[in-house]
C-alpha cells in the first residue's frame, strides 16, 4: 500500500484587508503519495501560489488540517517548521533565487552549511549534485555567467542537496524558453524515477502534463481534472 506522505483536509485560506476579507482557498482536500509526481494546474488567481505557500509551511491555513509524514504541522513549533523547510521540503522557484555574489557550488553548499554538515562532506556532496544536474563544468560560475536553464539546475541541485523527501516547484518553467524548459522537465523525471516526491505548480498545461497526476485549481477549488480544455 503506497505512503501517504501529505495529507490536507478542509483546508481554507481567508486574508483579512482592513475591512474587507477574501477567501483564496475553499474547503481543499488533497493527498500526496510518496514517489508521486504531481501537477498543480491552475490560471493566475486560483489560489495556486497560497496552495503552494501552506504545503512548504511558509503560510498557514485558516482552517483545516494539514499532515505531512503523519505530523499535524499546526502543533509544530515554529523552529521545527523552520526544520522542516530546511531538511524535509526542498524549494524550487521560476525566478531561481540564487545569490549572484555566490558561485554555483556557493548557492548549493548553502543549504549544507545550516544543516551543520562537515565541510569535507559538504563539499563532496555540492560536487554530486551539480555533477547529477549536468554542470561539473560550472561549479565555480557565478550566476550572471549562467544561461536562464543552468541557473535553474543550479537552483535544483541546491533544492536537492539535502535529500528533502518533497520537492515544491513554483513555475519552474515559466522563465525559459520552450527548449530549456523540456530539458529541465527531463531532469524533474529524473528525479522522480529516483523516488523523489515532485510537486510542482504550474499555469502552463504542457508543462502539467509531464506529471504523473493533475489536479485543477480554479477559484480556490481543487478537482482531478483532465487537460483538454486547459
Amino acid at each position: 500500500m503506497a505512503e501517504e506522505i501529505l495529507t490536507m483536509r478542509g483546508i481554507t485560506k481567508v486574508y483579512q484587508l482592513g475591512e474587507e476579507s477574501s477567501q483564496v482557498l475553499n474547503g481543499i482536500d488533497l493527498t500526496v503519495e510518496r514517489g508521486e509526481f504531481l501537477a498543480v494546474l491552475g490560471p493566475s488567481g486560483s489560489g495556486k501560489s497560497t496552495l503552494m505557500n501552506i504545503i512548504g509551511c511558509l503560510d498557514v491555513p485558516t482552517d483545516g488540517e494539514y499532515f505531512l509524514h503523519g505530523r499535524k504541522i499546526a502543533e509544530e513549533s515554529q523552529k521545527s517548521l523552520a526544520q522542516i523547510r530546511s531538511k524535509e521540503i526542498g524549494f524550487i522557484f521560476q525566478s531561481f533565487q540564487l545569490l549572484q555574489r555566490q558561485t554555483a557550488f556557493e548557492n548549493v553548499e548553502l543549504p549544507l552549511i545550516y544543516a551543520n554538515m562537515k565541510e569535507r562532506d559538504r563539499q563532496e556532496r555540492v560536487k554530486e549534485m551539480l555533477t547529477k544536474v549536468g554542470l561539473a563544468d560550472k561549479m565555480y560560475h557565478f550566476p550572471n555567467q549562467l544561461s536562464g536553464g543552468q541557473q535553474q539546475r543550479v537552483a535544483i541541485a541546491r533544492a536537492i542537496a539535502t535529500n528533502p523527501t518533497i520537492l515544491l516547484a513554483d513555475e519552474p518553467t515559466g522563465a525559459l524558453d520552450q527548449k530549456t524548459g523540456a530539458q529541465v522537465m527531463e531532469l524533474f523525471h529524473a528525479l522522480n524515477d529516483e523516488g523523489r516526491t515532485i510537486i510542482m505548480i504550474t499555469h502552463d498545461a504542457k508543462i502539467a502534463a509531464h506529471a504523473s497526476r493533475i489536479v485543477r485549481i480554479l477559484d480556490g477549488n481543487i478537482s482531478e481534472g483532465e487537460l483538454e480544455d486547459a
